[in-house]
């Protein structure tokens, strides 16, 4: 590939600016065009947790995360944070000892990878530092005081946070387009090839844009935008959704860290709820549901905002606009988050204001995103970034990069590949994989 090469990235969400702005920024490309029928940042990436972690049972994701967290604090250091990112760290709590003795084998795990040092007792850390922090329940109790009496123990994920990615994106993609990015309006619906190599994009207008290479960073529509190059993608959409609701009653600190409660549970509906919740065909509510329910607060110092997540429903289904929202979720997580913060139990009887919305989590099998060449000369894929999009974009945009212009390429960067699964061997190991999704 030509060391300025013409390059067309399908897609302006979160994946693409951050691929136009490693080609652009970082690498003095300066023929990039990002072409969307959207506003930029506007179908996904800014409905997102917004959060990361280096918290993988899987190195190749640890040293992708790792080195795309790398990039963000950087970001953040030449913004001068002007996307608010912090390491408020994770903490993944629980009421059942197994299940602390499974977190416990998790960090070391992830220790064992790259993740950091497993610290317990008098070594815990300070917060911002790396690695993973072993919570006995008196640990628990004395740190987070507005936790559930019934925490048996806690691991604390240290490099571990959340950032504004709306904010994030804006920076990233006016930087990229002063050092030459364009930004195209419209619909790509032909990827051209000639003799085996791309040679540009059709839009709906009927706009034929020239290019050396062609990015896929589509989202939830990747796997349309790689049939018309005639690539077939393994990958599937799951909808995800979030609540950010007014903590008027201030149940949840400030300064809390992420929160995931790690058991499953039984939502204690009033008989006459669960009879409701029954003939409406709902039973699925009235029984255990899955465990992660997981908040964080969201907002300033003087906000009363928190967010909230639970995925009691990974249906795989075809992404569709208007999301379908749950009429009970706001509620469900609520409840669910009471379990572990048992002020929220206040919201019972009256349910504080709330706002639900989300995106799709689109995936590979073994939750690996796919990053690299594929099908003809010239056509690359960043895309099946599933629930960690935010995380590891920075990371994955500098590894597309590296493909597209033959540069030296990280140890991690085989894992990504869509070739993988050309290899019989790793095929049939993906189904026994801890995929590290909340």
């Amino acid at each position: 590939m030509a060391h300025n090469p013409a390059v067309v990235i399908v897609g302006a969400g979160i994946a693409g600016v951050s691929a136009a702005y490693a080609l652009t920024v970082d690498r003095g490309v300066d023929r990039v065009t990002v072409v969307d029928p959207r506003a930029p940042l506007t179908l996904t990436s800014d409905k997102s947790t917004e959060s990361y972690r280096n918290l993988w049972p899987d190195r190749a994701m640890v040293g992708l995360i790792n080195r795309s967290i790398d990039i963000l604090e950087g970001l953040s250091y030449l913004s001068d944070n002007a996307f608010r990112m912090n390491r408020r760290g994770y903490l993944f709590v629980t009421s059942k000892p197994s299940t602390f003795d499974d977190l416990a084998s998790l960090a070391e795990t992830c220790s064992s990878l790259g993740g950091g040092p497993v610290r317990s007792g008098a070594e815990i850390a300070a917060d911002g530092e790396n690695g993973f922090d072993l919570l006995d329940s008196t640990d628990v109790s004395s740190r987070h005081r507005y936790l559930t009496e019934d925490a048996v123990g806690a691991v604390a994920v240290r490099r571990a946070g959340w950032l504004d990615a709306q904010q994030l994106g804006a920076w990233m993609l006016q930087r990229a387009r002063a050092a030459g990015a364009t930004l195209e309006r419209g619909e790509v619906t032909d990827v051209v090839v000639s003799s085996g190599t791309v040679i540009g994009v059709k839009l709906r207008d009927g706009t034929f844009i020239e290019a050396d290479a062609v990015v896929n960073a589509a989202g939830p529509f990747a796997g349309q935008v790689a049939a018309m190059a005639g690539v077939d993608l393994p990958l599937h959409s799951e909808l995800h959704l979030k609540v950010v609701f007014q903590d008027r009653f201030g149940v949840l600190p400030r300064e809390a860290p992420m929160l995931i409660w790690c058991d499953p549970q039984l939502i204690d509906w009033a008989p006459e709820e669960r009879n409701e919740l029954l003939k409406a065909g709902r039973d699925e509510l009235v029984g255990e549901l899955p465990l992660f329910c997981h908040g964080r607060p969201e907002g300033g110092p003087d906000s009363r905002y928190v967010v909230g997540l639970w995925e009691y429903d990974k249906t795989v289904i075809d992404p569709t606009w208007p999301l379908p929202i749950d009429e009970l979720y706001a509620e469900l997580v609520i409840r669910g988050l009471s379990r572990m913060i048992p002020g929220m139990q206040r919201y019972r009887e009256a349910l504080p204001e709330t706002a639900v919305d989300g995106g799709y989590y689109t995936k590979t099998p073994e939750n690996r995103p796919l990053i690299g060449p594929t099908g003809p000369d010239g056509f690359h894929v960043m895309a099946g970034l599933s629930g960690f999009g935010i995380m590891a974009a920075a990371g994955a945009a500098e590894l597309l990069a590296d493909h597209l212009l033959g540069a030296a390429l990280p140890e991690h960067a085989q894992a990504f590949l869509p070739a993988r699964y050309e290899d019989s061997g790793y095929m049939a190991s993906v189904g026994d994989w801890e995929t590290g999704q909340l």
